[in-house]
């Protein structure tokens, strides 16, 4: 892709890096908005329907209880969004997510793999910390795998590897759907709740492993952040500009596998989130600067998944819809995106 032609600074392109006191007024104005939001639904969660008087001994029990979920959720939000924001940077795409690279595909395959061999005790089987540590493993080393392999060499081509990731995750899906049609009516519906993105599939056992996996990585990419907006300018634009683009983009896929790996081991699959959030994150922030865009995409996922779940649980009671409402409005969402020819 070629570059534009310099031009003298307008004031739309001055907006997208804050350098205006209109624009960081917007920006932090969203995020306090997106700060607030996330508080209130974070203590409606804790103390909705709480039967003990708010500070009390009691009211704090029950809330340590439902705390669980609000960390899981904490862990999702800033994976997903950190990951698809990263991802989306080094593929130099806006419209695709770390998904496409069978992530989830190989979570259903591992899924109905378990139950069609062992039946219902097949789930058992592969819940326990030594089961995500190795599903974990699996997504990471494929993955990396799948990297490593295409991106090395003469010949390395982003593209190409995404094509293949979607060939990959395309097949396993249809070996998934082969198996889940020889299961019992009685194993394919204890093996249904496990194949959606839900908080209850997780345990509180995982967090901590998949705490400072997660921090971990948010960690580096986010002291990475100057060198992914030299990444997203382009391959060409990057090299010109003395960073060696293809170790970095080595180095970003990996921290971004780990962090796919982490979510969707411990929750499920959730493929359109992160595009949903990335989206949105872009919207809100106004700028490309990975500085102020992963606060606002972590900030915008921990909105969507609490205030669904608050919503769905408290006032519709119905739980295992979130995950398919989030997934209704962010597919929605990439129809949206596509048919507008991926502009913004």
């Amino acid at each position: 892709m070629t570059e534009p032609p310099a031009a003298a600074p307008s004031p739309a392109r001055t907006s997208r890096t804050l350098s205006t006191g209109r624009a960081r007024r917007r920006y932090w104005t969203i995020v306090t908005v997106l700060s607030i939001l996330a508080v209130g639904f974070a203590f409606g969660l804790l103390a909705w329907n709480n039967p003990m008087p708010v500070g009390s001994d009691g009211f704090w029990r029950i809330a340590e209880m439902r705390s669980t979920n609000l960390v899981v959720m904490i862990v999702v939000a800033i994976c997903q969004a950190v990951a698809t924001v990263s991802f989306q940077t080094v593929t130099n795409n806006r419209i695709i997510t770390p998904s496409i690279m069978g992530f989830e595909a190989l979570y259903i395959a591992i899924q109905t793999t378990a139950v069609y061999f062992l039946g219902v005790a097949g789930i058992i089987a592969i819940q326990g910390v030594s089961q995500f540590l190795l599903q974990i493993a699996l997504m990471v080393g494929l993955s990396m795998l799948l990297y490593g392999w295409l991106l090395s060499g003469r010949y390395g081509n982003l593209q190409v590897m995404l094509l293949i990731g979607i060939v990959i995750g395309g097949g396993l899906a249809s070996v998934s759907t082969f198996m889940q049609r020889l299961l019992t009516p009685s194993e394919f519906d204890v093996l249904a709740a496990r194949l959606f993105g839900n908080i209850a599939n997780a345990d509180a056992s995982y967090l901590p492993i998949a705490v400072p996996l997660c921090l971990g990585a948010t960690a580096v990419l986010l002291w990475s952040s100057r060198r992914l907006n030299i990444v997203a300018l382009g391959r060409d634009a990057s090299v010109g500009l003395g960073l060696n683009h293809r170790r970095e983009t080595m180095r970003v896929l990996f921290l971004v596998s780990i962090l796919m790996a982490v979510s969707t081991a411990l929750i499920g699959p959730m493929t359109f989130l992160g595009f949903l959030v990335a989206t949105l994150a872009y919207q809100f922030a106004d700028t490309h600067d990975h500085r102020y865009v992963f606060p606002v995409a972590v900030l915008t996922c921990f909105v969507v998944l609490s205030g669904a779940y608050f919503v769905m649980r408290n006032i519709f009671y119905a739980n295992g819809v979130v995950s398919i409402i989030i997934e209704l409005v962010g597919g929605l969402v990439f129809l949206f995106v596509i048919l507008r020819k991926g502009r913004l």
